[in-house]
């Protein structure tokens, strides 16, 4: 793979608001996205309209096999749903490659309470049905897209990257903290079902005391 700072990134998803928030960052930081989308022609729009917000031509639009195929690093920013059909609609694209998961394990309508699969991590599940040809590194889910998409804004949460890779986890590590988030690596991808079950707490706070999208800290480090 090509060092961080030259990837190409598909951010499969890219058409909703997360994966579109982590897109438009990166491609302000001089990346090469390619927005993934079930639709060709809607990641191609969603390309066009960032490219428009940013003044560049950075960002294009694919399919989501496509869009992982031309990619070094691919993100899988759906919802919880369509993660495991996603993941293998690409899977022949993955071979190799950093598949960074953001999935959240959300089921409507009580998105506020933690409702893990089984009791363990979604996207451990998503590393065990891909196998080991692909390196699967949890990261972003406490992110709130309502911050992502404020370029000129520091966003006030840290990022835990859980990965059973090393070299892997400090890659993602690198590639949010050159989009403004502080980002530490957590341990094995199993830690990841701390990061998935904290966005239903956040989101119970968002509620609870009316604000958009309250953010964990790690501090003492």
């Amino acid at each position: 793979m090509q060092n961080e700072a030259q990837a190409i990134i598909a951010v499969l998803g890219g058409t909703g608001k997360e994966g579109g928030g982590l897109a438009l960052r990166w491609a302000h930081k001089g990346h090469r996205v390619i927005i993934g989308g079930r639709s060709a022609e809607r990641a191609q729009e969603a390309a066009e309209a960032m490219n428009a917000t940013l003044g560049s031509t950075l960002v294009s639009g694919a399919a989501n096999p496509d869009a992982a195929a031309e990619a070094d690093v691919v993100v899988l920013a759906v919802p919880y749903a369509a993660q495991q059909s996603t993941a293998q609609e690409a899977a022949a694209g993955l071979a190799g490659k950093i598949l960074i998961d953001v999935t959240v394990p959300l089921v409507p309508p009580k998105v506020s309470r933690v409702q893990l699969p089984d009791g363990g991590s979604a996207v451990e599940a998503v590393q065990k049905m891909l196998g080991d040809g692909v390196r699967v590194v949890s990261a972003f889910q406490n992110i709130s897209a309502h911050h992502l998409t404020k370029l000129d804004e520091d966003v006030e949460c840290d990022v835990l990257v859980c990965a059973d890779d090393s070299e892997a986890a400090e890659t993602v590590v690198a590639l949010a903290q050159e989009i403004g988030l502080r980002a530490w690596n957590a341990g094995p991808l199993c830690n990841s079902v701390v990061a998935e079950g904290l966005t239903s707490v956040l989101i119970a706070l968002n509620r609870r005391y009316k604000v958009p999208g309250s953010g964990i800290r790690i501090t003492g480090v």
